[in-house]
């Protein structure tokens, strides 16, 4: 192996080993899962310093041609994660199999197009000002840049717009997680978000939640068994169960992160204007190691494509500059949509009756869940987290009503006692007792844990 390294190096230099490494790889004659050999002998075997193997070894780890696995040694890695392995693409795992004509699809997660604002408006009020004049331009137009900032939670040290939630996930991943990094995130979590971090190698350990939120017991548990990098949450409207945290929990967590300097909170608030419980951050506290996305899909809609991320400069510093190698910035014409949207009275007035909306909706149906005797949350949001005796048998007994839904397990980092489904619930307007009738068929018999469900303490919690 190590003569076979050393014959295909023609350039000593740092990025002239990586190259004769990566061709190496490329042509399968370093196999993934081959084991390389350690910085010191290629060094020796080359008459070089092991500060240019390490150089070489680090460029190839960037590009994901090897894996380093701590003391287990430096290995090549394997071919990227197949689509159909992906979490996020089992959520409308069933849709396509059933008759277009039939099928009410609950699996999906996104708003109802009837309670987003009309652009058409926004774009004549805009008309054909000049917003662009130079290629570097500033990434945030200024009056967006003031808006946003009267409406975060904290105050950050520097901010960008990026082309939605999950692009500003992914650039916050990409400048704060290396491969084989320990990351916290909530369990359930978003799958995407657990897709992303499976994808750069981070080892994965989820944290339980309850109705305010990550429980602090088991984040305090999550810390003293690893040495994470980063923290990933939703702070509000939780996808898939609906909670929110309170100030005071979010206070809490920060205190016991305060003595863990080296993790990064990255926080998701993905539902935005729509949420009805009002913007938390552990920034508050920890504003030097805080990310927060904020994202506009679900409240003005999916395809304006945008998200903010605010906190510290080194993060976002590092999410702009790269960006200029790719999309440079997020379209100017679409931050002068978002501007009107957000400033707009009559659209305010929309967005806050959208929230309402949902709110009714999904009242309407914990409602009628709960009459049935079925466990299921929901307390913010669009979604309802319910609790079903074989998840598998769920989907088929809904399918068979045409009716899709998401299957919980691409949302759990460990499985529990109990089989789950979310139902997007800011769909359904209206027929709630029949559909909680077809629900509660799928979800196997009563499930229901003991006690009222309240504001304080909703049923489904365990």
């Amino acid at each position: 192996m190590l003569a076979l390294i050393a014959g295909a190096v023609d350039d000593r230099s740092a990025r002239g080993i990586a190259a004769a490494v990566s061709r190496l790889v490329t042509a399968g004659t370093l196999p993934a899962g081959t084991r390389l050999p350690t910085v010191r002998d290629v060094a020796r075997e080359l008459g070089i310093s092991p500060t240019t193997v390490s150089e070489a070894w680090r460029s190839l780890a960037r590009a994901g041609a090897i894996q380093t696995r701590g003391r287990s040694g430096t290995f090549v890695a394997g071919p990227s994660v197949p689509r159909q392995r992906l979490r996020y693409a089992q959520l409308g795992g069933r849709v396509s199999e059933l008759g277009a004509g039939l099928l009410r699809d609950y699996s999906t997660g996104v708003p109802d197009y009837d309670l987003l604002p009309s652009l058409t408006e926004a774009l004549k009020r805009i008309g054909d000002a000049r917003l662009t004049t130079s290629y570097l331009d500033g990434a945030v137009l200024p009056r967006l840049e003031e808006v946003l900032r009267e409406r975060w939670p904290y105050p950050p040290e520097q901010l960008t717009v990026v082309d939605g939630a999950l692009d500003a996930l992914d650039r916050a991943t990409g400048v704060v997680v290396r491969f084989g990094d320990h990351v916290l995130v909530e369990d359930p979590a978003f799958p995407p978000t657990l897709d992303l971090l499976e994808t750069v190698g981070a080892t994965v350990v989820g944290v339980p939640i309850d109705e305010h939120g990550l429980r602090p017991d088991a984040l305090s548990a999550a810390l003293a068994g690893c040495d994470p990098v980063a923290l990933y949450l939703q702070p509000r409207a939780h996808n898939p169960t609906g909670a929110s945290m309170t100030q005071a929990r979010a206070d809490k967590l920060a205190r016991i992160l305060a003595k863990h300097p080296g993790v990064t909170v990255i926080e998701d608030d993905h539902a935005g204007g729509i949420a009805t419980a009002p913007p938390v951050s552990l920034g508050r506290r920890l504003p030097g190691r805080t990310v927060h996305v904020l994202s506009f899909s679900k409240s003005h809609g999916p395809d304006l494509r945008l998200a903010a991320i605010g906190g510290p400069a080194s993060v976002i510093t590092a999410v702009t500059d790269r960006r200029l190698l790719g999309p440079g910035w997020s379209s100017r014409l679409l931050q002068a949509v978002l501007v009107d949207l957000l400033t707009d009275p009559a659209t305010v007035r929309q967005v806050a009756h959208a929230r309402d909306e949902y709110a009714s909706r999904r009242a309407a149906l914990l409602d009628a869940l709960d009459a049935r005797g079925v466990t299921a949350t929901g307390a913010d949001g669009i979604n309802v987290w319910m609790a079903v005796a074989n998840q598998q048998v769920a989907m088929l007994t809904l399918a068979a009503h045409g009716i899709a839904v998401a299957p919980g397990a691409p949302f759990e980092v460990s499985h529990g006692d109990t089989d789950h489904v979310r139902i997007t619930a800011g769909l359904i307007r209206d027929d709630f007792e029949a559909l909680a009738d077809i629900f509660a068929e799928a979800a196997g018999g009563p499930t229901r844990v003991s006690g009222p469900r309240t504001a304080n303490h909703p049923r489904g919690w365990r």
